[in-house]
């Protein structure tokens, strides 16, 4: 920001004191001199009853004059009323009525004259006046009949008080009286209607008086309107109809004037004071006022409008403001209008004051009287007091009008002079003394003073003296014999010596001479000249939201040889630095700016010479404030205006309004969004729905945030109708096997239309075209009970009030309850290798629900070993898994189920296929060790043994049985086997083994002999029972299939393991 220009004080200030150097040169007190005058009271001194009075006197003199009044003229014996007094050393009057009496008893004219043996000075005649503020009067006051549209006054009528109370209009509760420019109050205090409406007579109107030093305010009975009207509806809609006058049939007039009355009137005015013309209309619609000026322009400098243009104001009155003004009143149907002539006057203004004169013996003088006003002011001398006629003669005295010429003054012409100027509207008057003395100079002031003064700027040098006759001054630098008088300086008449413009050269000593006949006197003055104090880097303009920091700067450039100091004002007020604010040499920091800390914020860094100032304006984006005064207009069946007025933006620009609803029905004081609007708006159409008791309030939005809510709208409430619609999100589920719950989001009150809101609901089961079952619901759900498990449901939920039923409702699908699934069919392990498992499987014959997924348990085990159990789930769509083995050896459980909502169903278990080694493995590590599986097999080898023996017997006698051929085929080192793991031991050719042994891998290799115990089977392996018998059968002509679902090898059948033991 710029730097801030010094105020208009110090323009003032320096050129008062330039006027003071121009002044008189004062007389110092310890010489003779005659009485001055110097506080008095004012002329029209007004006083309150309850106080002591004060009339204010005082004067200086040498020697110090003494005291006496006046009143009315005549003296007042201040000894003979014991409630009067005399402040010491001073003429100020007290009257004291803590003891009784009656202040009004005092009131008068008083005059103040101070005395000493040179002469009398006078105050100005004061008259004093007691404070009144009469009772008003009681009076009965009956209504007032008007017809509508017709022009009112009521009339005020104050007691006369003084000052002049203060009128205001009010109704009989202390509200105030809502101004326009349809209904004002005047100037003279009386209440004007240009157009009386109906709304009127919704108050009464009371007019009150203020009192200025009581502090009293008095009530006057109120005023109560009777309008006769032709529409006896006062509809609130019509208020901002834009024609509201023929919406209740008001006839339409041009307008007339109320006050003043007629087409011309005259006003006058003293110069000096404001003028003040007004112009009150009536007329229906409400005319609008205008005003001018004949032959000019209104003077825009001093011109104000005031009371919605009715009345002009023109302040400190001049000559040139008189002429003609006029008002203009119109309105749709005409206009009219009225001529004011204003005469200005003047009560008497001095143009040359006469001022204090001092003289030597011998020399000449003046004083000079000179005055104006309207009409010319008369002028009147007089000397100590008394008519200048009556006073002795002075041979070197000459009056000459308004001038008193002074020739060859000696000591006896000594006095004080009154000059009183007079017109009717007022008087001024002067005291002035002729002092004759004869002194030689001298200093006034303290020697060898230091003065330190800013480069650049102007200064003065003061060398107060005095002498008479009057001494002639000099000024000298440095001892120099030149006078410094002309160029940058200039020497007053009272001794000063002013440097228009300080430059550094100008540092060093002056020094003043005074010098008259009777001798000289000199002083000297150090000058000093220091750096100016700058503000280098100026807070700046800015622009913050609430609750953030903001920093001014204020870097300053100053004198090291001055103090400096830096204060911070806001809004040209002393700025308190609280919790929120720090404060440091060059800066100002806010924390957490709030809507209080807007405004200008001025850093001032000050020396004791000279100081420096810049402002900045802080701008708080805040919240908008809450919008106020919401009217319904337009109102509709099913719509409805609303209008608001908005709240301060809070400088930042409202985007949006929001209008909210609230209906006392389903859910009272819960208030939901109706619409959202621009920031440009503030009045807007409002579709509604039917049957709702609605309630508006409206939020205001900009980029910081939202407004609190506005006070609601008066409330508004619609007619029934059938529902125009249905409830939403029907669902049908079941919370149990046997049942289903229908549900469904219940219709709020600004779709339910009307009275007593329920809901028919319908259902079936699907596709069977059986009857629909129904019943009447209150709530939002409905349990039909006793239904199959999971079979779906066609649902219809319609709404019903006292008006009517809603549209046909759309048809739903629901089911009823789910139970637990059956059983995954046809599960299946394979194992295609030794290291995976592939698992597969069909769905649930009866899945009672919908399938959520599937649960897989396995665990490995190793004969009795068992490992940690694994859960898998998956998808319902999932029918398969392979599983990667962890070892070649171990076996694994499977158990599968089926889950649905309810939870997991039925499960089936299978296990994996065993590889080849696992039998033997397990028999080495479980069965070898046992003892009696080493007896059993020490049996079945003698048994074998005997067996090999009788046959060998047989073959050897030729048995009755062929002998086929066997094709020795050996079995290469790759054992033929299935796809899912399981071996085959059977020959391609399905024949008998000739002769077999179990190699060192499990698998059986084919010998030479060609004949077998397993060729005389007639069916399976041969294999013991669980007590060691043989149950053997001696034949392997069992098919691929049933070998593979076989989970035994051959290395466990007798056979077997006989050829492993041999």
């Amino acid at each position: 920001m710029a730097r801030q220009q010094p105020p208009p004080w110090v323009h003032a200030a320096l050129l008062l004191c330039l006027l003071s150097l121009s002044g008189a040169i004062e007389i110092p007190m310890d010489l003779s001199q005659p009485p001055t005058i110097t506080k008095q009271s004012v002329k029209d001194h007004i006083v309150d009853p309850r106080d002591n009075i004060l009339i204010e006197c005082e004067a200086k003199g040498n020697p110090a004059p003494s005291f006496h009044w006046t009143r009315n003229s005549r003296f007042f014996n201040i000894a003979k009323d014991p409630r009067v007094s005399m402040r010491r050393r001073s003429g100020t009057l007290v009257i004291d009525f803590r003891s009784g009496g009656r202040p009004e008893e005092y009131e008068g004219e008083y005059q103040c004259f101070a005395r000493n043996k040179f002469g009398t000075a006078l105050s100005n005649r004061i008259r004093l006046q007691v404070s009144k503020s009469p009772l008003w009067p009681k009076e009965n006051l009956d209504p007032v009949v008007v017809q509508e549209g017709a022009p009112l006054t009521l009339q005020c009528n104050p007691p006369p008080g003084l000052p002049s109370p203060v009128i205001f209009w009010m109704s009989s509760s202390m509200e105030p009286i809502t101004q326009d420019k349809r209904v004002s109050q005047g100037h003279n205090g009386d209440l004007y209607f240009s157009n009386v409406m109906l709304q009127d007579m919704q108050t009464d109107y009371s007019c009150n008086a203020r009192f200025h030093f009581t502090h009293t305010i008095q009530q006057k009975n109120a005023f109560t309107l009777k309008v006769l009207t032709n529409n006896p509806y006062n509809d609130s809609s019509l208020r901002n109809h834009p024609d509201m006058y023929s919406a209740r049939g008001v006839a339409e007039r041009t307008p007339s004037f109320m006050y003043p009355q007629g087409t011309a009137s005259s006003q006058m005015v003293l110069r000096g004071m404001d003028l003040l013309l007004e112009c009150i209309a009536s007329g229906v619609p409400t005319p609008d006022i205008a005003w001018y000026k004949k032959g000019g322009d209104l003077p825009s400098d001093k011109a104000k409008f005031e009371n919605f243009n009715k009345a002009l104001r023109i302040t400190n009155v001049s000559e040139e403001d008189s002429g003609e003004y006029f008002c203009l009143a119109s309105n749709k149907m005409g206009s009219i209008r009225h001529t004011i002539s204003v005469r200005v006057k003047a009560a008497p203004y001095w143009l040359d004051e006469p001022k204090n004169l001092i003289l030597a013996p011998g020399e000449d003088g003046r004083l000079v009287c000179r005055a104006n006003g309207n009409p010319k002011p008369t002028v009147q001398w007089m000397v100590n007091g008394e008519p200048l006629q009556s006073a002795p003669p002075n041979p070197n005295r000459e009056v000459a009008g308004d001038t008193i010429i002074f020739r060859d003054t000696q000591i006896s012409s000594r006095a004080v002079y009154q000059c009183n100027t007079s017109n009717e509207h007022g008087y001024l008057l002067a005291n002035a003394f002729v002092s004759v003395l004869d002194v030689p100079p001298r200093m006034l002031s303290p020697r060898n003073q230091l003065i330190r003064v800013i480069l650049y700027n102007r200064t003065r040098l003061d060398c107060p003296f005095f002498g008479s006759p009057i001494p002639t001054l000099r000024w000298f630098k440095n001892g120099q014999g030149s006078n410094l008088d002309g160029g940058n300086y200039h020497v007053y008449e009272n001794g000063s010596l002013e440097i228009k413009m300080i430059r550094k050269e100008d540092q060093g000593i002056y020094t003043c001479v005074a010098t008259n006949i009777l001798g000289k006197a000199e002083n000297q003055v150090r000058l000093e000249v220091k750096d100016p104090t700058r503000i280098y880097r100026m807070p700046e303009d800015q622009v913050v939201k609430r609750g953030t920091t903001v920093q001014l700067e204020c870097r300053v450039k100053h004198d090291p040889s001055l103090k400096l100091t830096v204060s911070w004002l806001k809004d040209d007020e002393p700025l308190y630095i609280g919790n929120r604010m720090k404060k440091e040499d060059d800066s100002l920091t806010i924390f957490g700016v709030a809507e209080r800390d807007q405004g200008s914020y001025t850093c001032i860094a000050s020396t004791e010479l000279d100081q420096d100032l810049a402002k900045a304006h802080l701008t708080v984006l805040g919240r908008p404030d809450r919008p106020r005064d919401l009217e319904l207009t337009d109102l509709a069946e099913r719509s409805v205006r609303l209008t608001w007025i908005p709240g301060d933006d809070n400088n930042s620009p409202i985007t949006d309004y929001v209008v909210q609803f609230e209906e006392d029905q389903f859910q009272p004081g819960v208030w939901h969004d109706h619409s959202k609007f621009p920031g440009s708006v503030n009045s807007a159409v409002l579709q509604l729905s039917p049957y709702v008791n609605y309630q508006f309030r409206v939020i205001a939005i900009n980029e910081v945030g939202s407004s609190h809510p506005s006070l609601p709208s008066e409330r508004y409430r619609t007619s029934g109708a059938p529902p125009e619609s249905n409830p939403t999100d029907v669902k049908g589920e079941g919370t149990r096997k046997n049942n289903m719950e229908i549900t469904w989001t219940p219709m709020n009150a600004t779709s339910a239309f009307g009275p007593n809101l329920r809901y028919i609901v319908k259902w079936r089961r699907r596709e069977t075209r059986e009857t629909w079952n129904n019943v009447t619901v209150w709530g939002s759900r409905h349990v039909v009970g006793q239904t199959p498990v999971y079979v779906p449901y066609e649902i219809r939920v319609q709404a019903e009030n006292d008006f009517g039923k809603g549209p046909e409702p759309e048809t739903v699908i629901g089911y009823s309850g789910e139970d637990l699934p059956s059983a995954p069919r046809r599960f299946r392990v394979r194992q295609p290798n030794l290291e995976t498992i592939n698992l597969e499987w069909d769905h649930p014959e009866h899945p009672n629900g919908i399938l959520i997924g599937y649960t897989l348990k396995y665990v490995a085990f190793n004969g009795t070993k068992l490992g940690k159990q694994i859960v898998e789930n998956f998808s319902p769509n999932q029918t398969k898994f392979t599983m990667q083995r962890a070892d070649p050896v171990s076996r694994y459980r499977f158990t599968l189920s089926a889950r649905t909502q309810v939870g997991s169903g039925e499960a089936v278990t299978e296990e994996s296929p065993a590889p080849p080694n696992e039998a033997y493995t397990n028999n080495q590590a479980d069965i070898a060790t046992q003892g009696w599986f080493i007896g059993l097999m020490c049996a079945i080898a003698l048994l074998v043994l005997i067996l090999l023996i009788v046959c060998f017997i047989k073959r050897s006698r030729g048995g009755k049985y062929p002998v086929r051929e066997k094709k020795d085929v050996p079995l290469g080192p790759e054992d033929p086997k299935e796809e899912d793991g399981s071996f085959d031991y059977s020959d391609e050719d399905n024949k008998p083994l000739q002769g077999s042994q179990t190699s060192l891998d499990g698998t059986i290799k084919q010998q030479e002999s060609d004949d077998s115990l397993v060729d005389y089977g007639e069916g399976g392996e041969g294999q013991f029972n669980e007590d060691g018998s043989f149950i053997g059968q001696y034949t392997v002509k069992k098919d691929k299939e049933e070998t593979e679902g076989n989970e035994s090898s051959e290395a466990t059948s007798p056979v077997n393991a006989i050829y492993s033991l041999a």
